[in-house]
């Protein structure tokens, strides 16, 4: 049976709750990750879990159809183990984004984007990774909807929509990893050296 987008995010929730109990390491982390990712049927989504209380997604265990998460079609996955993803410059953002890092950095630099959806929906998952969101001037972003075991959760702007910017609608779990929301420093040289 064929696995949905949803069942993979449960399976890698149950991987980051299994670091955060002590049940696996870092780099079993990682490449159990890889593993449930890269899964498309029900019996490659078994090995990463098999070992673990709670085993697989209920959906999955049950053999009922697969979930799937509103707008999960649209959704945009930026995913990295070790490495980098960045973003600079005038990108197309998507409505929707989902931001994956075991280890690595995901670096999304929104202010020079000219075209972009008022309200963009983020979900992050970080084992030790980071993750950095640069808003534009007037940008906004609601973190409320991350939870975090050791991790780190910083926003420097506002957390509700002001009408002059984007409005980010930031949800997920950051686990030993960071999450920073921030304005861009551009403006600021700017206005310093005229």
């Amino acid at each position: 049976m064929r696995i949905s987008d949803a069942d993979r995010e449960a399976a890698a929730k149950r991987l980051h709750d299994a670091l955060g109990e002590g049940r696996i390491t870092l780099t079993e982390l990682e490449e159990r990750l890889d593993a449930v990712y890269a899964a498309r049927t029900a019996s490659e989504l078994r090995p990463p879990l098999a070992d673990l209380p709670g085993g697989l997604p209920p959906s999955v265990a049950s053999g009922a159809a697969p979930a799937r998460s509103a707008g999960s079609e649209d959704r945009v996955h930026l995913r990295t183990g070790a490495g980098t993803v960045k973003r600079t410059g005038d990108w197309e953002v998507p409505a929707a984004l989902r931001l994956t890092t075991s280890m690595g950095t995901i670096h999304l630099d929104l202010s020079e984007v000219r075209r972009m959806p008022p309200r963009v929906d983020v979900e992050v998952s970080t084992g030790m990774g980071e993750i950095v969101l640069i808003l534009p001037e007037g940008g906004t972003a609601d973190v409320d909807g991350v939870s975090g075991s050791w991790g780190e959760v910083k926003t420097k702007v506002p957390g509700t929509p002001a009408g002059s910017g984007p409005h980010l609608v930031v949800h997920g779990k950051v686990g030993m990893g960071s999450l920073t929301v921030r304005g861009s420093r551009k403006g600021w040289w700017r206005a310093v050296l005229g």
